[in-house]
């Protein structure tokens, strides 16, 4: 399995990307946190606690508290790439966060993102 770079990026560092894309288009920082909160069952104190280290993005992953059974729903394009033929099992949780909020950027209604 090919180790991407992203994997060691820390959260807190990509964070602000996936909130500053969410606010381009109208949207907020809470809608980001409950879009995280619904994949990987981090709340808002611990996405905080994890905003003040360095915990890497593969390790934001692998240590979430409860991913979400639902997540292997999230279907579509990212990158070019279909979310749902992702071999790599760290790729594809990053992937199912990047395709969530896409959605939110374009638009899409926070009960219809988060109803798989």
């Amino acid at each position: 399995m090919t180790e991407h770079r992203v994997y060691r990026m820390p959260f807190a560092r990509i964070y602000p990307a996936l909130v500053a894309k969410a606010e381009r288009k109208g949207r907020t920082r809470t809608e980001v946190d409950q879009i995280i909160a619904w994949l990987t069952g981090y709340d808002a104190p611990a996405i905080a606690r994890l905003l003040g280290g360095q915990t890497d993005y593969e390790t934001f992953f692998s240590q979430a508290p409860a991913l979400n059974p639902a997540r292997d729903r999230i279907k579509g394009v990212v990158c070019g790439v279909r979310v749902e033929t992702i071999d790599d099992p760290v790729m594809r949780e990053i992937r199912y966060l990047d395709k969530l909020i896409d959605e939110l950027a374009k638009g899409k209604a926070m009960d219809k993102i988060l109803s798989r």
